[in-house]
């Protein structure tokens, strides 16, 4: 019998986008799936646009808010499904994209693969979606994977991934104590238990750029960045575990670097902490670097204000480029139905 694909989606106040994602989730070429919407406690109009969508495939389900955690770890407790697809409540599957991953499966050595693709960034227009290749974009070994994640600090989106019952099985429910960091951790014990990772070259996702709202966005929030580094900890055991060694050791060091700028300097006593740990991997930290455009108002007004400066300068960057693709968006959008009008008449 072909494998069931269980599609969980979890959402929270994703009214505007909630109807595309699951549409895309429905229209899998796939047809032996099950979609499911955990609800966690949206104020908005999402539990009312996913009711529309309730069929004998299709299930939506509400809960309190407890977190983008419990709602996914109450979709995978309902799923049956062979294979586990995790979709954001504001991202896109590309329609052939469980189908092309699913057909890769007969050449897999064992259920303990796991499957990939690419991704690319988009506001509006998925035409316009950047599919920026990075060192991810191969079939690696799990130590190979996190290594070359945490050197070239490459990102690999949460649903480009396919994942076998038994590894999903193996890895455990999300940790609900990561407010931030969450799908980064719970990924890496995914892949710790993994036997190799298989790269589906057109296996598209489609990623919702959506600004500071977004659960990944860490920000300057206490909760977040304790969660934050919560997370770069357990990460760090994950891969350990895996492999000891000199060169797992220093990617280790690398992906606390990365994660500096994100408390420095405002939390003395978290760069420390991260400090201590560098050096019990042998590593040793350095001062965080900003680009060059940012190093006169350090210089002028300190580290901090730079810092606040970058974060609002990338904010607001983000805010023009989005606002600028939505009005494209309704034009188009717009265009289409003039002449899907004017053909009719």
């Amino acid at each position: 019998m072909e494998p069931l694909v269980s599609i969980l989606i979890p959402a929270h106040n994703a009214a505007r986008w909630v109807g595309d994602t699951l549409r895309s989730a429905i229209g899998q070429t796939w047809r032996r799936k099950e979609i499911i919407l955990v609800d966690d406690g949206s104020t908005d109009k999402t539990l009312q646009i996913a009711k529309d969508f309730c069929s004998a495939q299709t299930k939506v389900v509400a809960q309190e808010k407890q977190g983008a955690a419990a709602a996914r770890n109450k979709a995978l407790a309902l799923s049956q499904g062979d294979y586990i697809q995790w979709l954001d409540a504001d991202d896109l599957l590309a329609p052939d994209k469980v189908e092309l991953q699913i057909k890769t499966i007969d050449a897999a050595a064992s259920k303990r693969t796991l499957f990939s693709g690419p991704w690319g960034s988009f506001c509006y227009r998925t035409s316009t979606a950047n599919f920026c290749p990075s060192p991810l974009w191969c079939d690696l070994s799990p130590v190979e994977w996190f290594i070359k994640k945490w050197e070239y600090n490459a990102h690999m989106q949460t649903a480009t991934w396919l994942i076998s019952r038994e590894l999903t099985e193996m890895a455990g429910p999300w940790d609900m104590r990561l407010f931030s960091n969450d799908d980064g951790e719970y990924l890496s014990r995914i892949i710790k238990h993994s036997d190799t990772i298989k790269f589906v070259p057109e296996a598209k996702v489609f990623y919702r750029v959506t600004g500071s709202s977004r659960l990944s966005y860490v920000g300057q929030s206490d909760e977040k960045i304790k969660a934050f580094l919560l997370g770069v900890q357990l990460q760090i055991q994950h891969v350990l575990s895996l492999e000891n060694s000199e060169k797992t050791r220093a990617a280790c060091v690398k992906k606390l670097q990365l994660g500096l700028l994100h408390f420095y300097p405002e939390r003395p006593e978290l760069v420390h902490e991260v400090e201590e740990i560098a050096t019990a991997l042998g590593g040793k930290l350095e001062v965080p670097k900003l680009s060059w455009k940012y190093t006169w108002i350090q210089k002028a007004f300190g580290w901090s204000a730079a810092k606040r400066f970058r974060m609002w300068y990338n904010r607001r960057k983000s805010d023009i480029i989005r606002s600028w693709d939505a009005v494209l968006f309704h034009v188009e959008e717009r265009g289409g139905r003039l002449r899907q009008r004017s053909g009719a008449d």
